[in-house]
């Protein structure tokens, strides 16, 4: 049979991975041999880049590859941490049950990633709002405003003065002003993916207000669990942890994470290891509970209790954000509404009060 051309740098929606996880943990369960499952799998996916992946992994199990090692061709589709846990139950014959487990851990993960952008989606959209509404006001309003108040044969307010420039400068200047913010924001974007200029963005991130405490809870959780899960499924807690840090997209975490890793080998504790200074964005909690961890036994069930009080720390967050945002993002744009009607009522009405006189 012919193989199915595929891009393996190729991806597809993380729903589609969950869903592929927990229909081959079923089918597994009942017995069905696995070259069948997964052309089960490929009849009932919708997606045509998936169903290519599909065809692609069954021919490598066909040919004698272990699913593991089938899947890892495709590491856009199943990361690292996806496949070690593969390879590991594989390995110990404890395939079937967590196959269920990773299951959950990656719901877990796609329902995370739903709360952290739940929590920045108001905000968006009001900026987004105030930035049209600027636009439009700058560009179609105020430049008309211009030859009607320089025919008033009087004295100006400042609050229409400063509007009146601002105007002017629209009238001459908008659309070059306009074209060099949209330069300079396709500047910062392409500046913020180099690594060395990502690392430091990623750190002041971490240190601003309210987003720095959504993005350090986020990836705190994201560590836990998967930390938790590939401890929970007997994988070696150095490979663990290597693996884990591949998992996070903050480079502050994720660096510091693999330098806390080649620590262990030095017979250092990870709780431990994280408390020095240098590590700060991990929260303190998490060094606390992790030694806890370690000296009980019990370190894959604190990680993963630290995983979903973080999920609910972010969920609590996010209800909280909106609910301080909305009114502080209110005054602002009701200042800067009263601002302009203010400057455009003002020498209109003392106008009117002098033709009365």
């Amino acid at each position: 049979m012919k193989k199915p051309a595929i891009n393996k740098k190729s991806s597809i929606p993380f729903q589609e991975k969950i869903l592929f996880t927990k229909h081959l943990s079923t089918m597994y369960k009942a017995g069905i041999p696995l070259p069948e499952i997964i052309e089960t799998l490929i009849a009932q996916t919708k997606n045509a880049s998936f169903k290519k992946v599909l065809h692609q992994v069954l021919a490598e199990i066909e040919n004698g590859q272990s699913l593991s090692s089938a899947l890892s061709v495709y590491p856009k589709i199943f990361d690292q941490f996806y496949i070690s846990l593969i390879q590991i139950s594989e390995e110990s014959g404890t395939l079937e049950d967590n196959l269920d487990f990773l299951a959950v851990q990656l719901s877990k993960d796609n329902s995370l990633r739903k709360k952290v952008k739940a929590a920045l989606l108001y905000p968006a959209i009001i900026l987004t709002a105030m930035l049209v509404l600027g636009t439009f006001l700058n560009i179609f309003i105020l430049p008309r405003l211009v030859d009607f108040f320089e025919s008033f044969d009087m004295e100006l307010p400042v609050t229409t003065k400063i509007l009146l420039f601002i105007a002017r400068l629209m009238q001459k200047d908008g659309v070059l002003i306009f074209s060099i913010i949209f330069i300079l924001l396709i500047i910062f974007r392409f500046l913020i993916q180099r690594p060395k200029i990502k690392f430091y963005w990623h750190i002041l991130l971490l240190k601003m207000p309210v987003v720095g405490t959504l993005v350090s809870y986020s990836q705190a959780a994201r560590f836990s669990r998967n930390f938790g899960t590939l401890v929970k499924s007997g994988v070696p807690v150095v490979k663990s942890l290597e693996v884990t840090a591949d998992t996070l997209s903050n480079l502050k975490f994720k660096s510091d994470l693999s330098e806390i890793a080649k620590t262990l080998s030095k017979g250092k504790y990870i709780g431990k290891s994280m408390e020095n200074k240098k590590y700060w964005e991990y929260p303190a909690i998490v060094s606390k509970m992790i030694s806890v961890g370690e000296k009980s036994g019990k370190l894959d069930e604190v990680l993963l209790y630290l995983s979903d009080f973080y999920d609910d720390e972010i969920d609590d967050l996010s209800k909280n954000l909106a609910t301080i945002l909305e009114p502080i993002l209110l005054v602002i744009m009701g200042i800067a509404v009263g601002f302009v009607a203010v400057s455009i009522i003002t020498p209109i009405y003392e106008l009117t009060g002098s033709i009365r006189k």
